[in-house]
């Protein structure tokens, strides 16, 4: 199951885990502000899934880098190993639905150097409602070799997106809801607005009208479009603390874009005080 596309369907994991090397998978089920993803995991999951905690294995401590920080390299090539990852291991991510908790795990393996690795579309309900087994039990720890090698998608620090936001030949997307881009509420962090210069493309609208499917690729590419995101532009991506954002990278993939994510995002961007905020549209 060597990957061409950062998405896989719900048929051909069901094929991939009947065959005789199934690909290890990866159960983030994660929401803002709770409830934890472990719970549901433990009353139904895919067969054979692995449950990766968003804070503990896919992230650091909160601090001057956001909320979400990325995680030590020793520590996810630890946690990697544990869930049985080797270099040459085929790699599903899944959530419950909408794909940010998937898309992280994504993001994080490919960043340090795991290319094998792609999200399952419409997640854990896509499963369940294609009536596909599931189990309770959790899997034994596994024995895999993955090394943690940075580098593996383009990330910006601070300096480069305050650049991305005002140079000409690039484009800031910020991918939270608008009432926050705004400055208009701001729910979770203690500074609302955004980083001067960004534009606003809102998830989940990268999804169907159910949130639970991806667009087709031509359609996400006339979104990205719509914001800026045009064939020789350099395109970034940021969110409260980075996760949505890697959904975003995730969508723009699939339409032939690349974005370079900045991972601390607005979270950790107002940890310096000196760094401008922008309000309104």
């Amino acid at each position: 199951m060597v990957p061409v596309n950062p998405v896989i369907d719900t048929t051909e994991l069901a094929a991939a885990l009947a065959s005789p090397n199934p690909p290890v998978v990866l159960d983030i089920r994660w929401k803002l502000g709770g409830p934890p993803g472990h719970p549901a995991y433990l009353e139904g999951h895919v067969p054979g899934a692995h449950y990766a905690d968003m804070e503990a294995d896919l992230s650091a401590e909160p601090g001057v880098d956001g909320r979400h920080p990325l995680p030590d390299p020793d520590a996810f090539t630890a946690a990697m190993r544990r869930f049985g990852i080797s270099t040459d291991t085929d790699v599903v991510t899944y959530d419950g639905a909408e794909g940010v908790g998937a898309a992280r795990a994504w993001w994080v393996l490919r960043y340090f150097g795991h290319t094998r690795v792609r999200v399952l579309d419409g997640g854990y309900r896509a499963w369940q409602a294609a009536g596909l087994p599931v189990e309770t039990a959790e899997p034994v720890t596994g024995t895999g070799d993955f090394t943690a090698k940075p580098g593996g998608m383009p990330l910006l620090d601070a300096v480069q997106a305050a650049e991305y936001g005002q140079a000409d030949d690039a484009v800031l997307i910020d991918v939270r809801a608008v009432e926050r881009f705004r400055g208009e509420t701001e729910p979770v962090d203690p500074v609302a607005g955004h980083i001067p210069g960004a534009v606003n493309a809102p998830e989940p609208g990268t999804l169907d009208d159910d949130n639970l499917f991806l667009l087709a690729a031509a359609a996400l590419r006339a979104r990205y479009e719509a914001v800026g995101a045009l064939p020789g532009v350099r395109v970034g991506a940021y969110c409260g603390s980075g996760a949505t954002a890697a959904h975003a990278v995730l969508a723009m993939e699939l339409a032939g874009i690349e974005a370079a994510l900045y991972a601390p995002s607005w979270s950790g961007w107002i940890t310096d005080p000196s760094r401008p905020v922008a309000t309104g549209e």
